[in-house]
Parts: structure tokens; C-alpha cells; sequence
């Protein structure tokens, strides 16, 4: 008699977003594009029209360079 086989469960890997939320108009239509051969990454919200460019320095990846980009938005809209 053999004994049962014991069920594989395997856990999928959690993979970033393609699309981010726009601090502006809050709809998820914000796609980072990384030129990393011309040192830049261009942020762009394809709903409200929103677009800042960075410098990429290193191994930063899309969510760093988002995460600048909702800093400055924030940083200037506190400014005002």
C-alpha cells in the first residue's frame, strides 16, 4: 500500500504594475518608460496629460522613479 501524494501549492509571485495612479486626477493611466542607455525615465499620465522627466542614476527601477514623481507633484502642490 502506498501512502498519498501531498498536494503541490504553488504561490504565484507578485509582480509590480504596469500602470500606476496619477496623484492628479487619480485614475491608473501612469506609465513609466526607462531609457536607461540616455540616463532618463519619462513619467507620463495618459488621462490627464501630466509628464516629468528624471534622471535614472544606478539600479533605480519604475516605482522609484514613480515615487519621485508623486513627491514632487506633492512637494508643489503643498507650495502653493
Amino acid at each position: 500500500m502506498g501512502r498519498r501524494r501531498r498536494k503541490v501549492v504553488r504561490i504565484p509571485k507578485k509582480r509590480l504594475p504596469k500602470f500606476f495612479s496619477c496623484p492628479m486626477c487619480g485614475k491608473a493611466s501612469v506609465r513609466v518608460e526607462m531609457f536607461r542607455d540616455e540616463g532618463r525615465a519619462v513619467v507620463s499620465c495618459g488621462s490627464c496629460g501630466a509628464k516629468e522627466e528624471f534622471p535614472v542614476k544606478g539600479a533605480l527601477g519604475e516605482i522609484d522613479i514613480y515615487c519621485m514623481f508623486t513627491d514632487k507633484i506633492y512637494t508643489d502642490a503643498r507650495r502653493l
